[in-house]
């Protein structure tokens, strides 16, 4: 079996929250590559993971745009072009509108479907005949993993462009699971149900503000390395989380 190292990873939506804590996580075994539109996203997590002697790049991509993607996966092949990719992860939120239906243009409808829908289209397209090449000598299955969230399964009122972006991006997840999951890469759907741990979300009162109200974003990335490093025989398509005192 082939080296950690003869491979890398890349991590699409980089923030302060669960990109970061994926980044972190995926760095301790494979340089990783960090996707965000604002180079400020990921700046100071490149260095924070070659501060603690990983490796890492940020490239400033606009997943929706198919020029801006194609010009991130030339850069990341100039960069890794001796190494195999082992796991792609699609944490991507895009612009969250809630607003009343009636009142909602369709430019903003859009929004939902651009990075969810067109955005995760874009994005596996370049990732998935990466992922395929690395089955014969990945360390662990290549894995597909995407972030989802309670609005994949049910839209709520004012929130038809988030869901309707969240509802394709599952299906067209679910869809890839039984086309590719046969040849050898993993791709899961996580259903993130509930409000991330984050320092913009610090002051509010979810869950009454009862301890450990807030999912952590660090048992997320646990989650996602957890899932890809499942073996072939117990593979998970779909896994939901969310705190104990979270209604669903």
């Amino acid at each position: 079996m082939a080296a950690a190292s003869n491979f890398f990873s890349i991590v699409a939506g980089v923030g302060a929250g669960t990109g970061r804590s994926v980044a972190l996580k995926f760095a301790k075994t494979y340089p990783v590559v960090l996707l965000a539109r604002n180079p400020q996203n990921y700046e100071s997590i490149v260095q924070e993971i070659k501060a603690s002697g990983g490796h890492a790049i940020g490239i400033a991509t606009d997943v929706s745009s198919p020029q801006s993607v194609t010009n991130a996966f030339s850069e990341i092949q100039k960069e890794f072009k001796d190494k195999k990719l082992a796991a792609a992860i699609y944490n991507v939120g895009g612009r969250f509108v809630t607003k009343p239906f009636l009142e909602l243009t369709l430019e903003e409808y859009e929004t939902g479907f651009e990075s969810n829908g067109k955005g995760f289209y874009l994005f596996a397209q370049a990732v998935l005949p990466l992922l395929l090449d690395a089955v014969p000598s990945s360390p662990h299955p290549p894995s597909l993993i995407i972030t989802g969230a309670t609005a994949s399964l049910r839209g709520s009122a004012k929130m038809a462009s988030f869901a309707s972006g969240k509802f394709a991006l599952r299906a067209t997840g679910q869809s890839l699971a039984r086309e590719f999951g046969p040849m050898g890469v993993h791709v899961a759907h996580a259903l993130i149900d509930g409000v991330i741990d984050i320092p913009r979300t610090k002051d509010w009162p979810i869950n009454g503000g009862a301890p450990d109200g807030k999912i952590s974003s660090d048992a997320i990335a646990d989650s996602y390395w957890y899932l890809h490093t499942q073996p072939r025989s117990h593979f998970t398509q779909e896994l939901d989380c969310r705190p104990y005192v979270e209604k669903f």
